[in-house]
């Protein structure tokens, strides 16, 4: 699939570079860190990591040189998240910061912003969360109701939020409150870069069914916010929320790569190949071999280009990774049997159910695809 700016030898260039230096630099000890949830006990091993992909230039390629990244292309882009996937190396620790809050104080934070946060950010010395979702502002994130009183040097944050991925590890949040409840939903927010420190926040760690700890409910109470601290302007803050920058659009080729890497420790289970005799499963094998590849080639031509599919890519991707690692999570059970019960794929084909509500419900991405792909009516 052709990128823009990809010449082909600059490209391999760039891959066999990366290929080069996982090899002299990544460990067995950081691969079977990086395949388990974050949690107490890898998460040292992984900001060590985190250290070592930032001096060898590698933690965010997509980032503007000055900044700390390569102000890498699409294709160099997929290339990376192709070599890191094939080498089972983890990325940074702070996933969502450096995807999606660091891009927006990149656009909208002040040179102080930009110079507090940024590098420590991406070294991982300090973890961030992202405090958008309520326990009833989920898919609809602009019903949030989340306080912040104007008190002219500060506001003073009231509320809850929930599903805060490594909420209670995290040394900070990008927060999104609503600062005028007069106006329309979507106005009237603003978003703010808040210390999880500060007197008043108290972050609950979240038990998931398959016993990982890796979310938290945040509970602030009177909680003093400095006016320094506001991303972008006061009342302003749906714009920051659906800001994305086109340095990190390749992310979306994690979802199919994940989907291929699962698939093929699948069939490397001794289990699994003996369930193989069964002609059923074998049509299943091939059905899921397939829709990983068409979904390849769906995010391939979102990817070449950005108009494609009325702009709704992401969204196309999004509900096939869903329905594809739902399938796989129950095929993979059928394949290793009963013995399957008690080990990783048991625990895969819960966490798996997920995989229709995690970064926009299986509803909410049908009606984009519907509204501006299909044409269809609100």
């Amino acid at each position: 699939m052709p990128f823009e700016g990809a010449p082909g030898a600059a490209l391999e260039a760039f891959r066999a570079e990366l290929r080069s230096w996982l090899g002299a630099h990544l460990t067995r000890e950081v691969v079977t860190a990086g395949a388990r949830p974050v949690d107490e006990a890898n998460l040292v091993i992984l900001q060590t990591w985190n250290a070592t992909l930032v001096d060898g230039g590698w933690a965010a390629p997509s980032w503007p040189v000055e900044h700390g990244g390569r102000n890498a292309s699409v294709a160099e882009q997929v290339v990376y998240l192709e070599e890191m996937n094939q080498a089972r190396a983890p990325g940074v620790v702070n996933v969502i910061g450096v995807s999606n809050i660091a891009p927006a104080i990149m656009q909208f934070g002040t040179d102080e912003q930009k110079a507090r946060f940024l590098e420590p950010m991406l070294r991982g010395v300090e973890i961030w969360s992202q405090g958008m979702s309520e326990p009833d502002a989920g898919s609809d994130l602009a019903a949030l109701r989340t306080s912040a009183v104007d008190h002219g040097d500060e506001f003073l944050v009231n509320g809850q939020k929930t599903w805060n991925s490594m909420g209670h590890f995290a040394d900070w949040c990008q927060l999104y409150v609503r600062t005028d409840p007069t106006v329309r939903k979507h106005q009237g927010i603003t978003c703010f870069l808040v210390d999880l420190r500060t007197s008043g926040i108290e972050a609950r760690p979240v038990k998931t069914i398959t016993g990982d700890h890796g979310f938290a409910e945040l509970f602030l109470t009177d909680v003093r916010v400095p006016r320094s601290a506001m991303l972008g302007e006061q009342d302003k803050g749906w714009t920051v929320a659906m800001t994305t920058l086109s340095f990190e659009r390749a992310g979306v080729a994690r979802l199919h790569l994940m989907l291929a890497t699962k698939l093929a420790d699948l069939l490397a289970d001794p289990r699994a190949r003996a369930g193989l005799r069964d002609t059923r499963l074998r049509q299943r094998v091939a059905g899921i071999h397939s829709d990983i590849s068409c979904m390849r080639w769906l995010t391939e031509r979102g990817l070449a280009d950005p108009t494609a599919y009325g702009g709704a890519g992401g969204s196309l991707s999004k509900l096939s990774w869903s329905a594809i690692e739902q399938d796989l999570g129950d095929l993979a059970l059928d394949l290793v049997g009963m013995d399957g019960l008690s080990d990783r794929w048991a625990a895969n084909v819960v966490s798996v159910r997920q995989a229709s509500i995690a970064g926009g419900t299986t509803e909410i991405n049908r009606n984009i695809v519907a509204e501006h792909v299909l044409g269809l009516p609100r």
